[in-house]
């Protein structure tokens, strides 16, 4: 039975490392990052609801008054 060949082995494998580096460099190199990004101004929007105009009250058991 012939014995595995493992002499190219080391060469295949360095090759490979370099290659998916080298790949991984150029993809991460492609994208376009900002240099300073700057926080965006938010500001509130009260949103429209039908129970703003009229005079609601909620009675929670604590506000009642003692009897």
């Amino acid at each position: 039975m012939p014995q595995l060949d493992t002499s190219t082995w080391f060469t295949t494998i360095l090759g490979t490392i370099l290659t998916l580096f080298t790949v991984i460099q150029l993809k991460i190199s492609s994208h376009h990052f900002y240099s300073n990004p700057e926080p965006k101004a938010t500001e509130s929007i009260k949103p429209h609801t039908p129970w703003e105009t009229k005079w609601t009250k909620i009675y929670l058991p604590l506000s009642l008054p003692l009897r």
